[in-house]
């Protein structure tokens, strides 16, 4: 079975067939966040830190880092997104112990997160361009590893997922030209939003087996794209992931802070058998007790304990 191993500092998390769905939680990033952008460009993050420790008490097994912030005073992000990289990363580290993803476009800012990151993180992302893939291949085998390899190429994101595997399939065998193994690329095969493409999950549900028996490597996605513009969402994305996992995706890049996503998670992992007895869905939903209140049925049971050691 395929394996990508992620490590923090004493923590390891597997992504594979045979393992647990991996929650990688995406708030750690200002894309859209106007508020959080602004802090971050003030100096200010407490958002920052509310956000780890949120994720990781929800549930996320790792976390997705991503510093883009485009500055007023500077808006080159080769200048600016490295260190406030390096400094997002440090910050998080001391707050949770959970692998990180380094996420950026900037292979100056992935180079000095990987520079001050502990443990083995994921990278995030290199595409089927030559010259993206020359800029960060070369990185993914120097701090040996895992990368995110995203379906599109200089041509675009196709439409037709015959492309985006065959753009997926040439940055595995490009990646092995490096020494790279296949257990070490997470393939991204694109969702498109299902409100602007009616055959959009079924297009990432057949990709997914394909990756998965053909090319042998984890996958994983930006779950909330397949339900951008419509409403409910959070109904939608807790419906597609159920349906993803049991199509072989192994990870998304999602908000674990949404209870209807992680609920519908546990479940698939249950039903996949990928929860040993159930244990996680149970320590989920158990009932949390009042001061003085006890489980139901735990008074009875420690009672008939008592009477079974009396003498007859």
């Amino acid at each position: 079975m395929t394996q990508t191993v992620v490590e923090s500092k004493t923590k390891t998390a597997i992504i594979g067939f045979d393992q647990p769905f991996c929650v990688i939680g995406e708030r750690i990033n200002p894309t859209g966040r106007k508020k959080l952008a602004a802090e971050l460009e003030a100096g200010d993050f407490s958002t920052i830190e509310k956000d780890a420790l949120a994720q990781v008490a929800a549930g996320a097994t790792m976390l997705d880092i991503n510093a883009g912030v485009v500055y007023n005073s500077n808006p080159n992000p080769n200048e600016t997104e490295p260190p406030l990289m390096t400094e997002i990363i440090k910050l998080v580290q001391g707050l949770v112990d959970v692998p990180l993803c380094i996420d950026s476009s900037v292979p100056a800012a992935l180079e000095a997160g990987l520079a001050v990151c502990e443990g083995r993180p994921l990278l995030n992302s290199v595409t089927g361009e030559e010259d993206r893939l020359a800029a960060i291949l070369p990185l993914v085998k120097k701090y040996n590893v895992p990368v995110v390899a995203i379906s599109n190429d200089d041509s675009g994101i196709s439409e037709d997922p015959d492309v985006r595997f065959a753009v997926a399939k040439r940055i595995v065998e490009r990646a092995a030209d490096f020494g790279i193994p296949a257990h070490d690329i997470v393939v991204d095969p694109l969702v498109m939003p299902i409100g602007a493409m009616a055959t959009a999950g079924l297009q990432v549900f057949q990709l997914v087996r394909r990756l998965r028996n053909e090319l042998g490597v984890n996958t994983t996605c930006g779950a909330s794209n397949i339900s951008f513009g419509l409403p409910n969402r959070h109904g939608i994305n807790a419906a597609f992931l159920p349906m993803a996992i049991a199509s072989g995706m192994t990870s998304a890049i999602m908000n674990p802070v949404r209870p209807q996503e992680m609920h519908a998670i546990r479940a698939a992992n249950f039903l996949m058998n990928n929860d040993p007895h159930g244990a996680d869905w149970i320590r989920a939903n158990k009932p949390v007790l009042a001061e003085g209140e006890v489980e139901a049925g735990a008074r009875g049971a420690r009672a008939g304990r008592r009477r079974r050691r009396r003498p007859s």
